[in-house]
């Protein structure tokens, strides 16, 4: 009979499962990967590498020396230090490789009110830092409908069946997130920011999708020289217009692969793919399911590929303090398996 082995849910708690129960679960969720987003499911002997990652009872473990790979961390720092204090942090004391000045309300269109403050910050940040400061932010299209914005709301005339007047609306506000991203990400690029962070790109659908995909192709033309992350809020688009196209592309339905190669058209140079972690299932479950999602993205990618490692995304547990076990499982698991150029 299996011993049992301590390991972590989706939701971070602490299970006891078997050595084949781990197992179970690592085809499992490769199998529901590969079935939702119609790829290829995992080979035996990437299941096997898996196992033997998730079945460790070590408290810490880590790639091998020589296959670390480049951390950009986004929203660094929201404790109680200064913001320029926490990114020196996160510099000197956590590891970072890419730091990021952020605004606690992570939204452009917020972020415009007091974007004098913060191009200040964001100069002062370049004095005190040696590693590369981005700005992020995120598109946040819901903020341009009612009661926060002036646009009807989508949300509320989808049910009622006036698909038209949602869609129009939809289509409205993107004008307005557009400019007001090109507005704070062209204010911080003077400032000094050495990368402009388009973060949790289509959640609220494919609308949000494009915007930041127009905002991402105007600062690409204007400042050919600027980084640009761009990091999805989900393995999946949602068609909350349905019709939006970039490109030629329709943006509803698209999966990693699809929306890196959208992206790197649009101009933008570090993508990061998302996949949402189901808190009730093992954590091994939601690791192989991750990994199988984002196999043909990274087959396919020109550019380099960051996957968003935290907080309920790439089998990181859904919980505010990740368990140090969790965290560095998940990162050895997506870093061997996938080849990631960073996370």
């Amino acid at each position: 009979m299996d011993s049992r082995i301590p390991t972590r849910m989706g939701d971070g708690s602490l299970a006891w499962m078997s050595r084949s129960e781990i197992r179970a679960d690592l085809e499992a969720g490769t199998q529901d990967g590969a079935k939702r987003a119609k790829v290829p499911a995992l080979s035996e002997s990437e299941l096997d590498h898996l196992l033997d990652i998730f079945a460790s009872t070590v408290r810490f473990t880590a790639v091998d020396l020589g296959h670390e790979v480049v951390l950009s961390c986004d929203g660094s720092g929201n404790g109680d230090l200064p913001r320029l204090d926490e990114l020196y942090s996160y510099q000197s004391h956590l590891g970072a490789d890419i730091v990021e000045l952020f605004g606690m309300d992570y939204s452009f269109k917020a972020l415009k009110n007091f974007i004098n403050h913060e191009a200040n910050l964001m100069k002062e940040a370049q004095h005190r830092l040696v590693a590369p400061v981005q700005y992020g932010a995120m598109p946040n299209l819901g903020l341009y409908s009612q009661p926060d914005g002036p646009f009807p709301n989508w949300s509320e005339l989808l049910p009622l069946g006036k698909i038209d007047e949602a869609r129009a609306a939809q289509e409205e506000a993107v004008e307005h997130a557009v400019a007001d991203m090109i507005f704070v990400a062209e204010a911080m690029i003077e400032a000094g920011a050495d990368q402009i962070d388009f973060d949790t790109v289509g959640g609220p659908g494919d609308a949000d999708f494009l915007a930041a995909l127009r905002a991402a192709e105007h600062i690409r033309a204007h400042y050919p020289d600027i980084g640009i992350e761009m990091g999805m809020a989900g393995e999946f688009v949602l068609g909350m217009h349905g019709e939006l196209t970039h490109r030629g592309t329709r943006l509803a339905g698209l999966w990693p692969a699809e929306q890196m190669k959208v992206a790197r058209k649009a101009g933008v140079t570090m993508f990061g793919p998302a996949v949402n972690v189901s808190t009730r299932k093992s954590q091994a479950w939601n690791a192989a399911r991750a990994i199988t999602i984002v196999k043909p993205c990274m087959a396919e990618a020109e550019i380099p590929i960051h996957m968003n490692a935290g907080m309920g995304v790439g089998s990181v547990p859904m919980t505010p303090w990740v368990p140090v076990d969790a965290c560095s499982r998940a990162s050895k698991a997506l870093v061997e398996l996938l080849g990631l150029d960073g996370l």
